[in-house]
C-alpha cells in the first residue's frame, strides 16, 4: 500500500556500518517516485523517508539493492 498524503516514515536497517553503507541505502531509497528525503542515523540503524506516493515494499526493494535488509518488526 503506498503512502498517500505526505508522511515521514521510519524504517530499522540491518547491517550498515560505515559513510559508504549510508551512501548506498539513501541513494537507492532517494530513487524511487515520491520520496523528498532520506535519512540516516549510522548508530541505531534508523533510516527516515519522508514523502508521498511510497510503499513499504518499494523501500525493503531500495535496501535490499543496497546491500541491505530491512529489520522485521512486529506491528
Amino acid at each position: 500500500m503506498a503512502i498517500a498524503d505526505d508522511a515521514t516514515r521510519v524504517y530499522a536497517v540491518n547491517g550498515m556500518t560505515c559513510g559508504h553503507c549510508v551512501s548506498s541505502v539513501s541513494g537507492e531509497i532517494g530513487k524511487i517516485a515520491g520520496v523528498t528525503g532520506v535519512a540516516v542515523d549510522l548508530p541505531t540503524g534508523a533510516v527516515t523517508v519522508s514523502g508521498a506516493g511510497f510503499s513499504d515494499e518499494e523501500i525493503r526493494a531500495a535496501v535490499e539493492e543496497a546491500g541491505y535488509e530491512l529489520a522485521e518488526t512486529s506491528a
